[in-house]
This record gives structure tokens, C-alpha cells and sequence, in this order.
């Protein structure tokens, strides 16, 4: 089967979408049990967005479902709103074996067009297996996006996709405020040093940004606290076999008791935030969560308010929040292991 034949015999249709944030994250599993067949639930990590697909005319029909099913599970929903007229294909309804053949070949394409953004892939996909697996699912997620009335061959179509969703990978595990000032800091970095051979002064790259010189050193500040979070090296988690050690209140004096148990509660949220080496590195559970762990920590012994924090990296409290709540359930459960 060709690609045109591909297109025509499952063409883009119009679906009515749900978009819609929560205070905690929500079972997916549970949640899409709960919608009615043939809806796709899908969740925008970075921006904490859930988007809830189904057929055209069903928007109000959703719209109901999921604030009924939120209520009765005690979550509350933020910012739902429906929207008509959203063009979608489902790639399920592809074949099977049509589908393997165009990730086979756009999957090496795609990794060659990639070149340039591995180091930011590596980040947060260092195994060479999961990076291919990553490109595949990127090809089926252009597959569901790829309109062919437009005129666009699909090969230039996924090319334009594949840098922003590299660049979704970071705003999944640092935030989408800092990572866009980031990449724009560079970006006109990159096109001032080719034109000019050398770096921008601070006042020039401010005039390049269309800032004053004041709100270039704060996004610097936010730029500077994101590329030091992605260099904790404690978030790789502990060692197999390391053992946790609570001090014998017998014999340490009080002072010295309260250290070891900051200690300790910093050692298991460090190791709460590390991923889960059971998931895979493209879901949320397979990345470090960076912003749980610098929220409880500067929140807790760091002394600042989650508003203060919240402007010195760039992102809302919302997302804080999100990414501190994941991170508390499995402290919990990590706390538990060690009293007992």
C-alpha cells in the first residue's frame, strides 16, 4: 500500500475535543475505562494538559462525562473547556503492517534529521533502543496529525514536527516557561554569533529579545537554575542494595538526630524523584521529576515560598504543584520503607 493510498482509504475526520488540567494527576487507565468507545484520552506532560477525543457532536456529551467522573473521584477539573471541528485520524485503523513499513522507513529519516538535537534527546532518552522507539511513536503521532487535503508530502510534514516535540521533551521535565526562554536565549545567541563571530554583550542580546537588560538577567537567573537541575547527578536514584540507616536515638544527641533526619528525608525524595527504571523513558514515571524534587526541596530547607520559586524558574504554581503531588505519593511510600 502506498502512502496516497494509505490517506485515502483512512482519511483525517473532524473530532470534538475536551482540553482540560487537574490539581493531581489522574489514573489514566481508570479514566478512559470510565469515557465511551473509540474516545482517545492523551495527556500534554509539560503543560499538565488533558485532551479528550471523540466523534463530532460529542463535545457537551464529554464535556459532561469528564467533570461527572472528576467529581465522583474527588478530582477538580481546571479550565475545561470543548472544542469542535478538530481534524484527526486514528492510527489504529491503519494497517498493521502498512504502519511498520512507514516507521521503518521514515525511522531512520527521522533519526538522521535529528542529528542535531541528540544531545537534547540524550537528556532525557539515553538508551539507543528507546530513542528509536521514541521516533516510531513520534511517525504514528504524525500519522494522527498529517493532513493530506493540505498538499504537503507527509515526509516534510513530520520534518517540521519532529524538532517541536525534541523540544516538548524538556518541557515535560523542567517546564514550559524556562525551556521556551531557554531555547529563545539560544536561538538568538546561535544567530548573532554566526553573523558576527563572537558572542552577544548582555545589552545586545537584550535588544536581540526585545527585553531590557533588568528582564534578560532574570530569565538568565531561571536558564541558569534549569541547566543546574539538569545536572543533579542524585537523581539517578540509590544504588541496589544500598542500605538506609536510622540513627539509634539512644546515643545521638538531638541536634545531631535532627541532621540525620533531614538527611534521610532528603535522601528519599531524591530517590522518589529518580525515574522509575520499571517505566519507559518517554512516559512521566521514566523521567526525573526535577520540578517535584526542587519544589519540596527549596520549599522545605530552602526557605522560599512556592511564589518565589515559581518566579525564579519561570513556571506557574499550578505546575509546581502537579509535579510536587507526584512526587509526595511515592515519598510516602518511600518513608514507609525505611520506618519499617
Amino acid at each position: 500500500m502506498t502512502e496516497d493510498e494509505a490517506w485515502a482509504s483512512t482519511p483525517i475526520t473532524l473530532r470534538d475535543r475536551v482540553h482540560f488540567r487537574t490539581e493531581r494527576e489522574l489514573p489514566l487507565a481508570e479514566f478512559r475505562q470510565a469515557l465511551p468507545a473509540g474516545t482517545t484520552v492523551t495527556l500534554d506532560e509539560g503543560e499538565g494538559l488533558y485532551r479528550v477525543d471523540g466523534d463530532a457532536g460529542d463535545a457537551a456529551t464529554l464535556s459532561a462525562l469528564v467533570k461527572n467522573w472528576c467529581a465522583v473521584e474527588g478530582h477538580r477539573t481546571i479550565g475545561l473547556r470543548a472544542e469542535t471541528g478538530v481534524r484527526r485520524r486514528a492510527p489504529r485503523d491503519l494497517p498493521p503492517q502498512f504502519l511498520a513499513d512507514l516507521c521503518r522507513h521514515y525511522g531512520p529519516v527521522s533519526l538522521k534529521r535529528l542529528q542535531r538535537n541528540m544531545s537534547t534527546i540524550r537528556l532525557h532518552i539515553p538508551d539507543n533502543d528507546d530513542v528509536v522507539q521514541q521516533v516510531s511513536e513520534w511517525v504514528l503521532k504524525a500519522v494522527a496529525q498529517y493532513d493530506e487535503t493540505k498538499g504537503v508530502p507527509f515526509g516534510a510534514f513530520l520534518a517540521t514536527q519532529l524538532s517541536k516535540w525534541v523540544h516538548d521533551l524538556g518541557r515535560a521535565a523542567f517546564g514550559r516557561t524556562a525551556t521556551d526562554t531557554e531555547n529563545k536565549q539560544q536561538k538568538a545567541i546561535a544567530s548573532f554569533t554566526t553573523e558576527h563571530q563572537r558572542r552577544p554583550t548582555e545589552r545586545e542580546l537584550a535588544e536581540l529579545l526585545g527585553q531590557s537588560v533588568a528582564v534578560l538577567r532574570k530569565n538568565a537567573q531561571s536558564v541558569a537554575t534549569l541547566n543546574g537541575l539538569r545536572n543533579l547527578q542524585s537523581l539517578d536514584g540509590v544504588p541496589d542494595g544500598a542500605d538506609h540507616l536510622l540513627p539509634d536515638t539512644a546515643q545521638a544527641p538531638d541536634e545531631i538526630l535532627g541532621e540525620a533526619e533531614q538527611t534521610l528525608l532528603s535522601h528519599a525524595l531524591t530517590a522518589a524523584c529518580a525515574p522509575d527504571v520499571t517505566a519507559r523513558p518517554d512516559q512521566r514515571a521514566g523521567q526525573p521529576n526535577v520540578l517535584g524534587w526542587v519544589t519540596w526541596y527549596l520549599t522545605t530547607w530552602g526557605g522560599q515560598t512556592k511564589t518565589q520559586l515559581s518566579a525564579d524558574l519561570g513556571t506557574s504554581v499550578r505546575n509546581m504543584n502537579v509535579h510536587a503531588d507526584r512526587a509526595e505519593r511515592v515519598l510516602k511510600d518511600r518513608l514507609l520503607e525505611l520506618a519499617g
